[in-house]
């Protein structure tokens, strides 16, 4: 089965799974340069429940979020990355300029069971949004380990390089 999915393919897949009664465990995220703490975030929501969906970022709004010198690797490489997980089911490379209410309407389509996130997400708050709106609920899944974000990464070698 391929891994890769359109939102359109994403959302098609997503109700012929809830028509067999399994849980849907959606995520999102940059997932730039992958570290044990995205393994172990992406580990410990799957757990959540029987299909793990990642929404990957789209590189204009990772350099938007994170500054123009990201992201480091094409949402393409990500999602191949990504795809290559056991632990994840399907990756849905999200669309340049989706705003709020596009990924609104999109998770609303996806309608999953839990959206996990990790204990300090600085969007929780609209996930808790999209979540009452699909009756789903938001898990913390894992706090943020220490020294393992894309961001350190970066600036650790750029400091060897230098």
């Amino acid at each position: 089965m391929k891994k890769i999915l359109t939102t359109e393919e994403a959302v098609k897949l997503a109700e012929k799974l809830r028509g067999q009664h399994k849980r849907i465990v959606l995520v999102g995220g940059c997932f730039d340069i992958l570290h044990i703490g995205h393994i172990a975030f992406l580990e410990n929501a799957k757990k959540q429940g029987d299909f793990l969906f990642v929404l990957l970022e789209h590189d204009e709004s990772v350099r938007a979020l994170k500054g123009s010198d990201r992201p480091i690797n094409t949402q393409d490489n990500r999602a191949h990355v990504l795809s290559a997980l056991r632990t994840v089911d399907t990756v849905i490379p999200l669309p340049k300029k989706l705003d709020d209410i596009s990924y609104d309407r999109l998770t609303q389509q996806i309608k999953p069971a839990i959206i996990a996130i990790t204990k300090h997400d600085p969007f929780k708050k609209q996930k808790q949004r999209q979540a009452e709106k699909t009756g789903a609920k938001v898990i913390e899944v894992i706090a943020p380990l220490a020294d393992t974000s894309t961001s350190k990464l970066a600036q650790l070698l750029a400091e060897r390089l230098y």
